[in-house]
């Protein structure tokens, strides 16, 4: 599902591609019409759908069209890649722990929007992004994989944003991959991987390039 240019798809797809992703992607579903997301996806010859926001009354009715769409392809995984809306509580419950979205930022830090400027505001010297399970709370789901991106003395927002993309996918298809495996699981409210709890989520470093488990 996505909303925008679609460059966390474009890193799937490539994963996909490559054997990385033991997976299909079924169909690309986007909330507006005018994503360059969807032309990547005709590329790719994958299915494409527009579900417009435009045309709906509310939130509710807007998912229950959405819920819909999506049961056609009887996905094992939904991957929010970009996907600028919010989701009923009716939706998350329908596909409960098979959802996954990646957040610029290193969560519970900076939820919402505009990360990379709160970030710089705060003067944090390390961002990044995170990997993590959808949840009936914004940003709140527990999470399975961050990358860490040191913030530069001359960063702006827009360099910030472009190093922090960059991360994201690599720990994105990395996710999925292990999903649908059968390696990570939701349970609760915690994330499994190998069918250990992971109490905090697993760590990358970019500027060092190394993987670890935090425990």
């Amino acid at each position: 599902m996505i909303s925008g240019s679609g460059t966390n798809l474009q890193a799937i797809i490539d994963a996909v591609n490559q054997g990385l992703i033991n997976a299909t992607i079924a169909a690309v579903i986007s909330n507006r019409a005018d994503t360059k997301g969807l032309q990547r996806a005709q590329h790719a010859h994958i299915k494409t759908a527009i579900i417009d926001q435009k045309e709906y009354q509310d939130r509710v009715s807007y998912d229950d069209a959405l819920i819909s769409e999506i049961d056609k392809y009887k996905p094992g995984l939904i991957v929010l890649a970009g996907y600028m809306r919010i989701l009923t509580d009716n939706f998350i419950s329908h596909y409960h722990g098979t959802i996954l979205n990646i957040h610029p930022s290193l969560l519970p830090e900076f939820k919402g929007l505009h990360t990379h400027r709160r970030a710089l505001e705060a003067s944090k010297s390390v961002h990044g992004a995170s990997v993590h399970f959808v949840s009936n709370e914004l940003d709140s789901g527990p999470v399975v994989i961050q990358a860490e991106v040191p913030v530069l003395e001359n960063d702006t927002e827009q360099s910030l944003a472009e190093r922090v993309l960059l991360q994201e996918h690599v720990i994105y298809p990395m996710a999925i991959a292990w999903f649908v495996d059968g390696r990570l699981k939701m349970n609760g409210n915690k994330a499994l991987l190998d069918n250990k709890v992971l109490d905090r989520p697993l760590l990358c470093k970019a500027d060092q390039l190394i993987f670890s488990e935090q425990h």
